[in-house]
């Protein structure tokens, strides 16, 4: 499956991105030239070995970074040319981020976790509750708002962190290795959740190592040393 023939405006953009970090007295090129289209409703799985380039993808398609060179388009916006404010809106209204730490404030309810998005958007207390309990309701987990994330599980603490990402309602999903700290049945759930966000329309990228993961995408891509090994 190759993405790279369609006409239509892709969800993501990479043109010839590269990404270079300083290391010691030289650099090391942890993106090296990849272009890809990734069409808007796609499911994507992103592999290869350590440190070919997998995490350093995902944090520019999150607008967490900037390419060195080449383009980046999230959503038809070239993210190296966009002011730090106008990334943020960016990353905050497009995208949601599913991490494999979960990535949970300990100190804040489950309601509170999932609402934080919204409270940056500038969501009323109100609206963002309500919000925070359809989400609750959506992943299973309506009967536990009042919880703290160190009384939960998890496969229900990773629940939260995809309801968390979903509280915008963005139309990007990005999903780093989203199972690897959960048991296989749990894993299997989540899975099922985030096919589910497929089937409702939305883009998914997901990184991960497991193979079992990836035959859930429509299609993959294999990094080595920053560069596209393969498209299938």
């Amino acid at each position: 499956m190759n993405c790279l023939t369609s006409n239509s405006e892709p969800a993501v953009h990479l043109e010839k991105v590269t990404k270079i970090y300083p290391m010691g007295t030289g650099e090391v090129a942890a993106l090296a030239g990849v272009s890809m289209r990734f069409e808007r409703g796609s499911f994507w799985a992103i592999m290869g070995p350590s440190g070919s380039g997998k995490s350093t993808l995902l944090n520019l398609i999150g607008c967490l970074d900037r390419p060195t060179s080449g383009q980046c388009f999230i959503d038809g916006s070239d993210i190296s040319k966009l002011e730090d404010d106008r990334l943020s809106d960016l990353r905050l209204r497009s995208l949601g981020f599913v991490f494999q730490n979960f990535n949970l404030i300990p100190q804040l309810s489950v309601a509170e976790n999932i609402q934080l998005p919204l409270f940056y958007l500038g969501w009323d207390t109100g609206r963002s509750a309500d919000r925070a309990e359809e989400l609750a309701r959506l992943v299973g987990l309506a009967d536990r708002l009042g919880h703290r994330p160190t009384e939960l599980s998890g496969g229900q603490q990773q629940r939260v962190a995809i309801a968390r990402a979903l509280a915008n309602d963005p139309s990007i999903i990005l999903a780093d290795e989203p199972t690897g700290n959960l048991d296989s049945a749990t894993g299997e759930q989540i899975l099922d959740l985030i096919q589910k966000l497929h089937r409702e329309g939305r883009t998914i990228i997901l990184v991960t190592h497991e193979s079992q993961v990836a035959d859930c995408a429509s299609g993959r891509m294999h990094l080595r040393d920053g560069k596209i090994e393969r498209l299938d």
